[in-house]
């Protein structure tokens, strides 16, 4: 081997990487096996130190688990553990999520992800009338604590991890998940999971808010605070990127919005009092993976240099836990097609692949089926064997950041940096992402993207294979879809009916009033009350609008 100039140095960083990162790391973490070896009989190194063509260390990549963490949050990565394959699931009765729940962990799932409908989503109780159309068919239904105790029966929470995809209610379902697991006898110090509880995103691109802006961006720091204080294993928040991103936004400006997101998730915080080293290591991020393969990888090894460089020069950050950017991804919605849907198993391959080798946390693979329906058991099994595949067949787990080094990877990696500091200038210019929401920039910048990036597929410019190019016309694939029981639906509607009949409804009057007085002073965290208001037997809309009725329902911007 050629012996560059200033190798010595690098052997002396080596060295003390090892000793103060690398040995602490395996003594928690061991790693899988005592060598990794290709089956060539090639023995493969835990890391290769990149030399730049003077032989000087690159700083900005430095070594896997240091700062700015460009290879990697863990210095060794999936040598040590596999990312989590967390499947997001949820449909109809709490029942049927149930027993989707148990067939995932039965065929080797390691962590769930609750989908919500979106009635759960938007404040409503599934009796309601503006409720009915929407009932269990994008998510699963939850009203009550009742529903989520059964969509965890026979489900230790002191095992798994859980993901939950909500965000203007999502005080009140953490609030459930907290009274499961009391119910089950975990203490709330050992509840582990995640979330979403990312309201930015949803007036800038998702749409599922409820409450005006700042009331929401309250909630959502009730949360961080209760979970700091109280659920110390608990991820309080889960910047997301990724609907941003299903919305039109680029690469660029999916990484660079998020870390504008989680900037003003941060800011808010601090002025709260919370101490950012200690709940910086519970901020967690969630992207897209679409299909520009090298630009996605080189997206998640720039946010992650990014996010670790704000954290440390903007905040004082000193904790290096607090300044890791560790993310969840989901392969590309968008990106699926309904003609020939059996081509979108390729596409979610890759797209995971891709994830994988950009240092991902926990990963999710759609199913082949989405463009037309939820997922059937057959798809589901499908996307999680692409993701044992990748993990156990293809080996690419065996070494940490096997791409660091390429010059294409690091030339991507580095344009994307900057192009994100361009964004933040822009975004801090305006007074923050609250701001630049309000005024309609980031909704605009992602109109903007969206429609070229559809201009660019009807000119043929970006092949989708069966779509715009190398389709067989006259010809369909005839797929077997999911339905929905719609009985079981109506079911759960009669049963909560009983429910809200045969409570103590005077009991449930004084606490829903308690916590609208508490709701009128700024200073409390309504966390408390709103677990209260559950423990009594008050129902998520019933919460809900006891919001709503002081700060009224949010109807949105104007500006285009």
């Amino acid at each position: 081997m050629r012996k560059w100039e200033g190798e010595s140095e690098i052997e002396r960083r080596l060295k003390e990487w090892e000793e103060k990162v690398l040995i602490p790391s395996i003594k928690r973490f061991p790693e899988r096996a005592e060598k990794f070896m290709t089956t060539s009989g090639i023995e493969i190194p835990r890391f290769l130190p990149h030399y730049t063509p003077k032989g000087e260390p690159n700083g900005e990549l430095s070594f896997p688990g240091e700062f700015p963490f460009t290879r990697g949050v863990q210095p060794t990565m999936y040598r040590s553990r596999i990312w989590t394959m967390r499947q997001y699931s949820g449909f109809g009765t709490p029942e049927e999520t149930n027993q989707r729940f148990k067939y995932l962990i039965k065929e080797g799932q390691t962590g769930l992800s609750l989908a919500f409908d979106l009635p759960t989503q938007m404040g409503y109780d599934s009796d309601e009338e503006v409720a009915y159309p929407e009932v269990g068919k994008v998510g699963v239904a939850i009203d009550t604590t009742e529903d989520m105790k059964v969509v965890f029966k026979d489900i230790p929470l002191s095992d798994v991890s859980v993901s939950f995809t909500i965000n203007a209610t999502a005080p009140i379902i953490l609030g459930m998940f907290f009274l499961v697991g009391k119910d089950q006898g975990v203490p709330p110090e050992k509840l582990r999971g995640t979330t979403q509880n990312d309201i930015l995103k949803e007036y800038a691109a998702r749409g599922t808010y409820i409450y005006p802006p700042e009331f929401s961006l309250k909630l959502a720091i009730d949360v961080i605070e209760f979970c700091t204080k109280k659920m110390r294993d608990f991820n309080p928040i889960s910047v997301s990127g990724y609907h941003i991103r299903e919305a039109g936004a680029t690469a660029v400006q999916e990484a660079a919005f998020a870390i504008c997101s989680g900037i003003e998730y941060v800011t808010r915080a601090s002025e709260r009092g919370l101490d950012i080293n200690e709940f910086g290591k519970r901020i967690t991020f969630f992207f897209s993976v679409h299909n520009n393969f090298f630009e996605e990888i080189a997206k998640f090894r720039a946010a992650r240099r990014v996010w670790a460089k704000v954290l440390k020069d903007r905040f004082g950050v000193k904790n290096p836990e607090a300044m890791k950017l560790k993310f969840h991804t989901q392969t590309s919605g968008v990106s699926l097609v309904a003609q020939e849907p059996i081509n979108n198993i390729i596409r979610v391959a890759y797209q995971a692949m891709a994830a994988a080798l950009g240092g991902a946390q926990s990963i999710h693979t759609n199913s082949y089926d989405e463009a037309l329906a939820l997922p059937t058991e057959e798809s589901v099994k499908i996307a999680l064997r692409t993701q044992q595949i990748l993990a156990f067949e293809s080996f690419i787990t065996d070494t940490v950041d096997p791409l660091g080094g390429s010059y294409y990877v690091e030339y991507l990696t580095d344009e994307i940096e900057k192009r994100i500091w361009e964004y933040i200038k822009a975004v801090d210019e305006l007074g923050g992402m609250l701001k630049a929401v309000e005024t309609g920039f980031i909704q605009k910048e992602i109109a903007k993207s969206s429609w070229e990036y559809q201009k660019l597929i009807e000119e043929k410019k970006i092949i989708v294979v069966g779509v715009n190019e190398f389709r067989e016309d006259g010809k369909s694939q005839k797929t077997k879809i999911f339905r929905l029981n719609e009985e079981s639906v109506k079911k759960k509607i009669d049963k909560l009916r009983k429910f809200k009949a045969e409570r103590d409804n005077e009991k449930v009057k004084i606490a829903l009033k308690r916590l609208e007085d508490y709701a009128r002073d700024s200073s409390i965290n309504l966390m408390e009350p709103i677990i209260e208001c559950l423990s009594d037997g008050a129902t998520l809309g019933e919460i809900s609008h006891t919001f709503e009725k002081i700060f009224g329902r949010f109807k949105g911007f104007t500006f285009f």
